[in-house]
């Protein structure tokens, strides 16, 4: 009699047992929500210069690369900051002027918001600091004559207000594929816009 109640017993317990065991290995393998999370990121990085030159108003693009490193303070606020560089200077078309991106740092607030289970939509403003050049070769040319107030130090002013919208999609476990488009720096001797496209990959941990 003993042994049947024993028995009967342990039968009970093992399903207690397993679903507590199961219990809490689903509280270990779940993911910690994204407010708790910071992350990194490489881009690949488009600088597309437009209003370039006084009279026919020109735009070239040159390429690089933008390391970022963020938190995110709430589930809706983030906090960015990001560096950079060209790779590949820009040719203004008809012209003997090339403008380049040699580094720029950036700091972000943004907003982002959940569309579904595994993307979200963001937007972020804030400031850069950019040091480029403009040279320009033949300056007695005609087909030159408008951009000789770019030659030199480009943008003339090393600060400006930035600011980038963006989608990132969950392509693996904490990590995101992210495409964005934004506006790098606007020269303000000039009013030469720089904006910023790029695409790359983002591991939060």
């Amino acid at each position: 009699m003993n042994k049947v109640v024993r028995s009967h017993r342990l039968l009970t317990l093992v399903p207690v047992c397993l679903l507590s065991a199961q219990a809490a290995l689903a509280q270990e393998t779940e993911e910690t929500p994204r407010a708790d999370k910071h992350y990194i990121g490489l881009l690949a990085t488009a600088f597309n210069f437009r209003s370039i030159g006084s009279a026919s108003n020109e735009q070239a693009t040159g390429s690089g690369g933008t390391l970022i490193a963020g938190s995110h303070i709430n589930d809706m606020f983030h906090a960015e900051l990001r560096a950079g560089g060209g790779l590949r200077d820009a040719e203004v078309p008809s012209s003997d002027l090339t403008l380049s991106v040699d580094y720029f740092a950036s700091w972000y607030i943004g907003l982002h918001y959940p569309v579904t289970d595994y993307a979200n939509v963001y937007g972020q403003a804030g400031f850069s600091f950019i040091h480029g050049t403009a040279e320009l070769e033949n300056t007695d040319e005609n087909q030159n004559a408008q951009f000789q107030d770019l030659e030199g130090d480009f943008p003339d002013s090393s600060f400006s207000i930035s600011w980038v919208l963006g989608l990132d999609v969950k392509v693996m476990s904490d990590t995101y594929l992210v495409l964005e488009g934004g506006k790098l720096f606007e020269d303000t001797s000039t009013d030469a816009n720089t904006f910023q496209f790029s695409a790359g990959l983002k591991y939060e941990f």
